[in-house]
């Protein structure tokens, strides 16, 4: 199994009443209606999708998509199913006209020596982190599976995720889909092999105690700490820069480079999670002024308690989702 599924239930406790209200056009019915499935459905475009400013939009779609044809849903079958048939097919038309989601790994080879001064790849579209506290089942937003995720095409990316993700039946998939069982099948079948290959070398579970210590080291400008974490077969990518690092001896020039070397400042860090990884938040203060901005967020991948992974997403703006502050005192 890829990850843990959701449940698959369907919606219950909503009344008939609530429904006709919603089909008559009350808006505070239908939103009381999704209210309980916007969470997950915003994960499963964000899944699809790779991106939480996309799956924003997306979401906004499909529900705006279900609030015109809620007529057509007759209550007989389940809302929830209905409403992933939606948002699916939302996503799926959002896919069409965007450029799949990508890692500096994606990319090209691992730079051997430290690149400096590097400009941001504008021309990539960039998979971005997801706060973890918009969803209950963090391991299905898992960074490495969400990455692998974005090298299938959208229609095997939407049947792995509403049969192994979301445990939908294959037959209902194929009615959701507007396809057969044998082509959803036949979908999953490439679909799965993908990903387990792209996932083979992903680094197993972590501690937060090691993220911590990460942290630790950068405020305190400790490279001989930083290193001393690190696994000899880590990685450091940092998006949108395309430039990324293989190998503790890499990574560790990398950071006696830049954010180690005094020349980024003073930092400050702020725990949190992002893909179901321990993650920290980096603010910078680069003038002495007392005031540290947000920088980046962090995701950290931890293997036999060393760091195998760090995936920096730089760019305040990812700060931002996680509802972390602006700015912190150094």
């Amino acid at each position: 199994m890829l990850t843990q599924r959701c449940a698959a239930g369907t919606i219950t406790g909503v009344g008939s009443t609530v429904l006709d209200r919603a089909v008559g056009g009350d808006g505070a019915a239908f939103a009381e209606l999704v209210a309980p499935l916007r969470d997950e459905l915003h994960a499963h475009c964000y899944r699809m999708l790779g991106s939480v400013h996309d799956a924003d939009d997306a979401l906004q779609e499909a529900l705006l998509r279900a609030w015109r044809g809620l007529a057509g849903f007759t209550g007989r079958g389940s809302l929830r199913s209905w409403l992933y048939t939606v948002t699916t097919h939302a996503c799926l038309d959002a896919a069409r006209s965007r450029s799949r989601r990508a890692l500096p790994v994606d990319l090209g080879p691992a730079s051997p020596e430290p690149v400096l001064d590097a400009a941001a790849r504008t021309d990539v579209a960039w998979l971005g982190p997801h706060p973890d506290e918009r969803y209950e089942h963090r391991e299905a937003v898992e960074l490495a599976f969400v990455a692998a995720l974005q090298h299938l095409p959208p229609h095997q990316r939407a049947a792995l995720l509403l049969v192994d993700v979301l445990g939908f039946a294959v037959p209902e998939v194929a009615r959701m889909m507007r396809t057969s069982s044998a082509a959803v099948a036949s979908a999953l079948q490439r679909a799965r092999s993908t990903v387990e290959r792209r996932r083979a070398t992903e680094p197993d579970r972590h501690r937060r105690a090691v993220a911590a210590a990460f942290a630790d080291a950068l405020e305190r400008g400790d490279t001989y700490a930083f290193v001393a974490l690190l696994a000899e077969d880590v990685t450091w990518t940092m998006p949108p820069l395309a430039a990324w690092y293989a190998g503790r001896t890499a990574v560790a020039a990398f950071a006696r480079a830049v954010p180690f070397g005094g020349g980024c400042g003073t930092w400050r860090t702020v725990a949190t999670t992002a893909n179901a990884l321990p993650a920290v938040a980096a603010y910078r203060d680069a003038d002495g002024s007392g005031v540290c901005t947000a920088w980046s967020i962090t995701a950290v991948e931890v293997r036999a308690d060393r760091i195998a992974g760090l995936t920096t997403f730089l760019g305040a703006d990812h700060v931002a989702l996680f509802a972390l502050p602006a700015q912190v005192t150094s």
